[in-house]
């Protein structure tokens, strides 16, 4: 079970996850302090650490959209959060899917702070309403991705498994 921490409208930009001033941060380990830094309780919460890993964030259409800064994503990574919108920014969800940043899609999702969500393969329940909502799926050379932690993992991953097979 999932808990929703935090809910956004549509268009939510880059801007917003990590504000423009802080991009001079850029080392994984730094950035999630800036997470929503602008949204002062919320970041709050992150940063003494009152919201679990595996929540959720939940997001309308086109979360992420805005410039393509790749710390949006990390900052998020940071926190082991989980994001789920009606739909992505193209750019953002790369770069989730390049740090390993679970992003699942839901195109009718339905779900507010505080609602409890079980996440499943191919679809949502909101425990709190009682309503399924469909799951988008993402590829699956982009979810293998995702699950093996980020590019840099997978890779790594593809790599050794290559080697053993050659022994």
């Amino acid at each position: 079970m999932a808990k929703v921490v935090y809910r956004v409208k549509d268009d939510v930009s880059t801007d917003t996850i990590y504000p423009g001033r802080f991009m001079a941060t850029v080392l994984p380990t730094e950035t999630p302090k800036f997470a929503f830094a602008d949204d002062t309780e919320f970041n709050s919460r992150l940063q003494r650490k009152e919201i679990e890993p595996g929540s959720v964030i939940v997001g309308g259409r086109n979360f992420g959209c805005g410039s393509s800064r790749e710390q949006a994503a990390s900052c998020l990574r940071g926190y082991g959060l989980t994001i789920l919108a009606q739909s992505f920014a193209r750019i953002f969800l790369q770069n989730s899917v390049n740090l390993g940043l679970p992003t699942i899609t839901v195109p009718d999702l339905q779900a507010g702070t505080g609602d409890e969500l079980e996440l499943l393969p191919d679809k949502v329940v909101n425990k709190s309403t009682g309503k399924e909502h469909a799951v988008t799926p993402l590829p699956s050379a982009r979810q293998a991705i995702i699950d093996a932690g980020g590019l840099i993992a997978y890779t790594r991953k593809r790599l050794l498994e290559k080697a053993a097979g050659k022994k």
